[in-house]
């Protein structure tokens, strides 16, 4: 069985520090299950801004626009980046934040 089909049937538990600054998802695509990374840092006026790290989010394929995922998380509304994340063609494996 693929990791991406592991992690799809048993998602694993993700925790976000509290007032995290920077937010770093490892993901795995259902390609091979090749590794990437979306990582959201807060800009100077304490909005997160995502980045795919090089690779164009619409890699990820997910069913929301950039501006919806940036600002679920502005809300620090994890759960639901979470979410829309995991509703493309990428899968979270992890998380690390500070």
């Amino acid at each position: 069985m693929s990791k991406y089909r592991e992690l799809r049937l048993n998602p694993p538990k993700l925790t976000i520090k509290a007032g995290a600054r920077e937010v770093i998802f490892k993901t795995i695509s259902c390609m091979c299950d090749n590794v990437h990374y979306l990582t959201f840092k807060k800009n100077d006026e304490g909005d997160f801004k995502v980045s795919g790290n090089g690779f164009a989010l619409s890699n990820w394929q997910m069913k929301h626009a950039k501006h919806e995922v940036e600002w679920e998380a502005d809300e620090n509304e994890w759960g639901g980046v979470i979410a829309m994340i995991n509703s493309g063609t990428e899968v979270i494996e992890s998380v690390i934040s500070r």
